[in-house]
């Protein structure tokens, strides 16, 4: 064999093999997250698997209790509120023990990581958004840049 067709088969090997771990490794780390309104009709199928879930802390439902293992919790995740949005009736138990990230609290909208077991979310991760303290109010005037650093 030429050196050239040794160099072009080595090459090519090299290539697909990189091709391949990429492949692989974004449909292991890839989670598609579910909103409530998707994710409370297909319960059933995803018992036992991966899954992100979308929702919003439901009001009065946090439980807490630190232990050993860090804050163990109980509480309900239901549909987003917002402008042009019909709400979902529902919504899904999650239970997480662990360390709980800074801006978590009811009715902050967060992210969920963990397996559907016994009709529970076991929440593995928490990811909660950014607080709407940044947006402006409904009908507030949002004053250019060089105004608001004068301001301070």
């Amino acid at each position: 064999m030429k050196r050239s067709t040794k160099f072009v088969i080595g090459a090519a090997l090299l290539v697909a093999s990189i091709g391949y771990l990429m492949v692989a490794g974004l449909q292991t780390s890839s989670t598609y997250y579910f909103t409530i309104a998707e994710f409370l009709p297909r319960q059933q199928e995803l018992v036992g698997q991966g899954v992100r879930v979308a929702g919003r802390v439901t009001a009065g439902s946090l439980r807490k209790q630190t232990s050993a293992k860090g804050t163990e919790m109980q509480f309900t995740i239901g549909d987003f509120a917002g402008d042009n949005h019909v709400p979902v009736a529902g919504t899904v138990p999650v239970a997480f023990s662990g360390v709980v990230p800074d801006m978590f609290d009811e009715g902050r909208d967060v992210i969920i990581e963990g397996k559907l077991v016994d009709g529970t979310l076991r929440a593995q991760t928490i990811m909660t958004s950014c607080p709407s303290k940044y947006e402006p109010k409904p009908g507030e005037k949002v004053a250019p840049a060089a105004e608001q650093q004068a301001r301070r």
